[in-house]
């Protein structure tokens, strides 16, 4: 039976821990920078952190980039500003884009920078704290901006779950936070998405639920990757009813076939996640700014 992202409780306690750490941690900090997902700009976002740390100056890393659709990227990049949120590309992964994250701690800390220059006091040390949900790339950013494995990285959600203070040079620290979720996705679609990168452990999911939930946007959105990719003729495709007849498609192209013929649509909704999620069919990202005017 397909999970109902909709009603899963999704708040163990160390992520209320987490919620408590933030808040009390935040009095120590100068800016928070949070990162998010480039696939899913607005899905990977915790709408409790803005609640949390409230008018601390913010910066928002869209991590993965390498993963994400370029254009739209930048896209999202322009709205977040437009919305008054400094927002920089990264991929923590090959160190793409990290440069521009002290001058962009920097830029956005200028007036608090100002006035401390202008009553004489030097050699202050930024501190940084760096939040955002589970398996969004934290660790693996620390440990590249720092130049060495400071931070714990698997891939998988969950590994950080305490405070960590990590010095990146003389006058910058980072407070790395772990992953946090929140109680309820009132959005269904949220919960897909966080799901579709692996930010809500697999093994409390049904991986064919979301197979076929991926295969949905995939196979509207970009129907000629994934034709390319299986293997697939173009009008098969474009005939299937719903995410799930794609599934069978590419389980049967592939030859993911169990006794009697039957296809084996597990393994090929576990093979068709992993290869999303390695970019092996393509660079998608999964959602698109709000519009300027009239957005929903």
């Amino acid at each position: 039976m397909a999970n109902d992202l909709h009603t899963i409780q999704w708040f163990p306690g160390h992520m209320a821990k987490t919620r408590r750490l933030i808040a009390e941690n935040l009095r120590h900090v100068n800016l928070v920078a949070e990162i998010v997902d480039a696939r899913i700009p607005a899905s990977s976002r915790n709408p409790e952190i803005d609640a949390l740390v409230g008018e601390k100056p913010r910066l928002l890393l869209l991590n993965k980039s390498d993963l994400a659709d370029e254009a739209a990227t930048r896209r999202w990049i322009e709205w977040y500003r437009g919305q008054g949120i400094p927002a920089i590309a990264i991929d923590a992964k090959n160190g793409r884009g990290l440069g521009q994250f002290k001058p962009a701690v920097l830029a956005a800390l200028e007036g608090y920078l100002q006035r401390r220059r202008e009553k004489g006091m030097t050699g202050h040390q930024i501190r940084v704290m760096v939040v955002g949900v589970p398996n969004v790339g934290k660790s693996s950013f620390i440990n590249r901006i720092a130049g060495g494995k400071r931070a714990k990285v698997e891939d998988r959600p969950g590994v950080t779950r305490g405070k960590q203070w990590i010095k990146i040079d003389e006058d910058l620290e980072l407070l790395d936070m772990p992953g946090i979720l929140w109680p309820k996705f009132d959005d269904p679609a949220v919960g897909e998405k966080l799901a579709f990168t692996g930010a809500i452990k697999d093994d409390v999911m049904d991986m064919e639920f979301i197979a076929m939930k991926l295969l949905d946007i995939l196979s509207a959105q970009y129907p000629g990757a994934l034709a390319s990719r299986y293997k697939l003729d173009p009008e098969a495709l474009a005939a299937c009813a719903d995410g799930f007849e794609v599934l069978q498609l590419i389980g049967r192209k592939r030859g993911m076939l169990i006794s009697g013929g039957e296809i084996d649509t597990e393994r090929a909704a576990i093979m068709l996640v992993d290869e999303y999620r390695g970019q092996k069919i393509g660079r998608f990202t999964l959602e698109t700014p709000p519009r300027a005017e009239g957005a929903q």
